[in-house]
This record gives C-alpha cells, structure tokens and sequence, in this order.
C-alpha cells in the first residue's frame, strides 16, 4: 500500500473547463507559492487525520517523498488552467500528453489503493474520508495563495474544479477497486466453502484437510452436524436457507443441495432446526460424528425418493415442510432397496394367489390390519369400516392359505415388513407372484 500512496500524489491533474488564459508570471508565482507552502499542508493534513492514523503515521514516515510528489501534483494543477508553469526541479506536462481527470493507468492505481485497503481489512469510508481531508486543506492552501495573487476569478473557479473533479475521480477509483475486490474474495470464499463442503461428505476427508479448509474460510469445525436436503429449485427454501447465514456448508450432491448443519448447543436441538428453517421443505438428518457424514448423504438421499413417493408419514414431521430422517428410520431402511423388497413381498404374500383375483386385495388389506392390530377384531372392524363377523370370515380365509404360518413370530416379522411398509404387489391378472406356497 506505501507505493500506491506514494504514487498517488504524483497524478496528472485535469481540466474540466476550457483552460483559462494565464499570465507566465502569474502562474509562475503560483506554483512557486504552492511549492513553498507544501511542507505546512502535509503536517496540516497529517495533523487532521486523527481518524485515519494508519495514513497520518504513512505522511509522517514518508514525509520526504510526498513532498516531491505533493510539488509535482501542484505544478500540474497550475498547468489545468493556463501556461504551463517551469519550476526547477519539476517535469513539464509534454505538448502532446492527453490530461483527462483520471487517466487509465492512473485509476488503476487508485483502484489499487482500494483493493488493498479491503485486504488490509480496513473500512473504506476511512480511505475516501482521508481523501476528503486532504482536499479541503489542499483547497484551503491553493485559494489563499490565489486570492493572496490576486487571480482571475475564472481562474480561481478552474482551480477548485480541476482540484475537486481529480478527487471525485480518485475517490471513485478506489471505491471501484475496494467493491472489485469484495466481491472477488467473497466468490473466492464461496469456492473455498464449497470446497470443505464437498470434503467433508466425500470419504477421502480427514482430519488435518478438513482442518486447514475450514480456518480459511473461518468456519468452527463441530464434532457432530446434521445434514438436509434440499431441492435447490424450490425457492422458498432457497430464501429460507439465505436467511441462516454463513454457519452451514452447503454442496451440489446430484440433484439435491446438500446442507451441513454443525450441531452446536444453539443450533443441536431439533426445535431449533424448525424454528430456524420454518417454511423450509427439506429432509432433515439425525446428528452424526463428521466421519459419517458421507453415508448420512445416501440415507439422505433415500429418504427424500420415500417423501417424493409419499411413503413417508408427513404427519409424524415437525415443522413445516420438514420431515425429520429419525422418525422414518424404519421405512428408509426397509426401502432402501426396493428390488429386495419387492423379492420378499412376492415370495411371503405368495399364499394370497391362491384366492381369487377379486378378494386378494381385500384379503392383503385384512392381513395387515391383523398385523397392526396384533388381532383386535373390533378395532380391525372399525378401521375396516366393516363388520366384525366379516373380519372373522376374512381371517379364516387367511388361515386357511397361509396355515400355521400365521403363528409363527419369523413369519410375522416378514409379513409386516412386507405388509407395511408401503404398497403390496399387484394382485391382478398379470401378478408376478407365481412362487408356491411354502410350508
């Protein structure tokens, strides 16, 4: 930053007016002026910036150096409105040289001076304050010496527009360069985040990466996260998500947005999870060690195909549009592959092709009231909107196709898994159940 601002001083001035014709003596005696009282500007200046001590204690250190490049700005400032002016020891502006208020390399200098004010960490206002300090007192020194002179007042004018265009233009640069770089190292910090997202959910993470990655981008590393999945088109949850902040990572995995959620003590808690994602319609995953974070993203993934299928119990979730993974643990598990599943329907419902086509779906839906009621008739009669004899009927037509079957605790098991997980197979004309009953 101390070669930017050394540089600063030594930009070219511009005109924002017709130059104003001005006597060689006149212009001469007040350059010569301005040269003279330069010293007392820069300690009037270093003195009022009692708000930017950094720049105060930069003119202090370098006070040699700015003075040069103080001299050479106020010769060219005397050039903008009238003959050049030839002091010993200061360059001429050459014949042919264009003088906008901000030539190309120099913005880019300034907007240097802004970009490293943002990477120092410093508040731009102060720089663009400093900025304004200085030319005040630069404007305070040039109108006495002028008025002192006795110059035109069209010169007087051209003066204070050459002197303040210069500085909006400076400032503008360095506002530009601040903002560039702002928003430059927040993508930069995106990536990063994205990055330590992706290697904490892929199995090649571990614990000094992750480390390293995360003091980069300043997020705490936890000891246990949960994981959400979110549909990264649906723009509720989008906004919602917005509103969390910078605690979570996030990642494309597939389809879905892939939330980590670090269980802190403010955040562990299921109740603040709804109260933070209220209006959210995602999947949310029990809390888990970080080393299982990987396969917490396939039972993730599992559970959201169940809630798109509507084989989860939405009735069961908390929150709106939430559907917490814990609560379903035992339908993501039995559906987690579906041909195996289908497999052990096929071969423990294979009694029920035994029955005729149109009673087998009935007898299928008797079975498992059976199963969920643990044989209570009255409350199978009620959920079966049907009579009691009727269910009696109907489980002595069970009996009858399955036998001893029925009684047996193995069996049982694999009948409400069959039964109760979801839909059973298709019991029609084209049923693929073809397997025999087993004794």
């Amino acid at each position: 930053m101390t070669s930017a601002l050394e540089a600063a001083f030594g930009m070219d001035l511009s005109e924002s007016a017709s130059p104003v014709p001005l006597p060689a003596d006149l212009a001469s005696a007040l350059a010569a002026d301005l040269t003279r009282e330069l010293p007392d500007l820069i300690d009037s200046v270093q003195d009022s910036l009692n708000v930017t001590p950094d720049f105060a204690a930069f003119l202090r250190v370098n006070r040699e150096e700015v003075l040069t490049h103080a001299g050479e700005a106020m010769v060219r400032l005397v050039e903008s409105v009238g003959r050049p002016a030839s002091l010993p020891g200061h360059p001429k502006h050459p014949d042919n040289a264009k003088d906008p208020v901000l030539p190309g390399e120099q913005a880019e200098l300034f907007e240097l001076i802004g970009r490293l004010q943002f990477r120092e960490g410093r508040d731009l206002a102060r720089l663009l304050s400093a900025y304004q300090i200085g030319a005040h007192l630069a404007w305070r020194l040039v109108s006495s010496i002028a008025l002192r002179l006795q110059l035109p007042l069209e010169a007087v004018t051209a003066l204070a527009e050459a002197l303040f265009s210069f500085v909006d233009a400076l400032t503008a640069a360095s506002a530009r360069g601040y903002v560039q770089e702002q928003s430059e190292s927040a993508a930069e910090r995106e990536r990063l985040r994205d990055e330590l997202a992706a290697r904490l959910l892929s199995d090649r993470a571990d614990r000094a990466s992750v480390a390293v990655s995360a003091e980069q981008v300043g997020w705490p590393v936890p000891t246990r996260a949960s994981l959400i999945l979110l549909d990264p088109e649906d723009r509720l949850s989008m906004l919602v998500l917005a509103r969390v902040g910078r605690t979570v990572l996030t990642t494309r995995r597939d389809q879905w947005l892939v939330v980590i959620w670090p269980d802190r003590p403010e955040l562990a808690s299921r109740q603040a999870k709804i109260s933070r994602l209220g209006g959210m319609r995602g999947v949310v995953g029990p809390s888990i060690p970080l080393d299982r974070l990987p396969a917490g993203v396939a039972v993730l993934s599992s559970a959201a195909r169940l809630r798109e299928q509507g084989r989860l119990r939405h009735e069961r979730s908390d929150g709106e549009g939430l559907v917490f993974v814990e609560d379903h643990l035992d339908a993501v598990i039995v559906h987690r592959d579906p041909r195996i599943l289908l497999a052990l329907r096929e071969q423990v419902l294979a009694p029920l092709t035994a029955a005729p086509i149109a009673s087998r779906e009935r007898l299928a839906e008797t079975l498992a009231s059976w199963l969920r009621w643990m044989g209570d008739r009255r409350a199978m009669a009620a959920e079966l909107h049907v009579h009691p004899q009727t269910v009696r009927y109907r489980l002595g037509q069970l009996r009858e196709l399955f036998g001893g079957a029925m009684d047996d605790p193995a069996t049982r098991t694999r009948l409400t898994i069959a039964l109760l997980s979801g839909a059973g197979p298709d019991f029609g004309e084209e049923s693929a159940v073809t397997t025999p009953p087993r004794p």
